[in-house]
């Protein structure tokens, strides 16, 4: 059994992700900051008969990401699949002339250190699988620089670039990498946008491993 460890698990998008891939054999690792919402989670996916268990670790402490990355594959089996979708902090996202230097630290260390210190901590076992999957999963300012939330567009910003890099550079290793940007949030009346169908689209992105970058309901403007 391999493993999909989801970053930034919660009651929507993550359950919704840890179900599908639970439905196709996958052991679930789910990372937050709170261990009980992810044990909880956790015992609600056991109940529909996957196997999941929940750590804690907030993606800003790099040897605390590293260290349940480790544990999830030491307790569950190699991981395959490496989902790095986090929501970011409200005070990310402050106007752009409200934005001071030390505004952008919480957003960059979330949204560039976060997934370079999660990567580099599994791709090791992919290697080894032989396979990979990569999944970053952004709003929509990752791609159309918004100055109502300077934060998070400077920040999404580089982690798409590095995504981009990634997706060039393991290809030969048959370890994919994929973005999926979601404009508009997630849910609000839009069938597009609701859990379900966005973990379906995810799926996707893992079996199907075409392009680097998917929109979800548009493209860039």
């Amino acid at each position: 059994m391999t493993t999909i460890a989801i970053i930034g698990a919660g009651p929507g998008l993550g359950q919704a992700t840890a179900r599908r891939f639970g439905r196709e054999g996958f052991a679930v690792a789910l990372l937050s900051r709170t261990k009980e919402n992810v044990d909880q989670l956790a015992a609600e996916l056991a109940d529909a008969g996957v196997t999941a268990r929940g750590y804690a670790a907030n993606v800003r402490d790099t040897d605390a990401l590293r260290e349940a990355l480790d544990a999830a594959a030491s307790d569950l089996g190699p991981i395959e699949v490496l989902q790095y979708s986090p929501i970011p902090a409200r005070e990310f996202m402050k106007p752009v002339l409200e934005t001071a230097a030390e505004d952008l630290v919480g957003p960059v260390e979330q949204s560039v250190y976060g997934p370079v210190t999660a990567v580099q901590q599994v791709l090791p076992g992919m290697r080894e699988l032989g396979r990979g999957t990569i999944l970053l999963i952004n709003g929509g300012s990752a791609v159309r620089p918004n100055g109502a939330v300077a934060g998070t567009s400077v920040a999404f910003a580089g982690e798409s670039a590095y995504g981009q890099m990634l997706h060039d550079a393991l290809a030969p290793d048959s370890i994919h990498v994929a973005q999926l940007i979601i404009p508009r949030g997630i849910g609000g009346g839009d069938l597009d946008h609701e859990p379900g169908a966005l973990a379906e689209r995810i799926w996707s992105l893992h079996r199907d491993r075409g392009a680097f970058r998917t929109f979800v309901g548009e493209g860039p403007a």
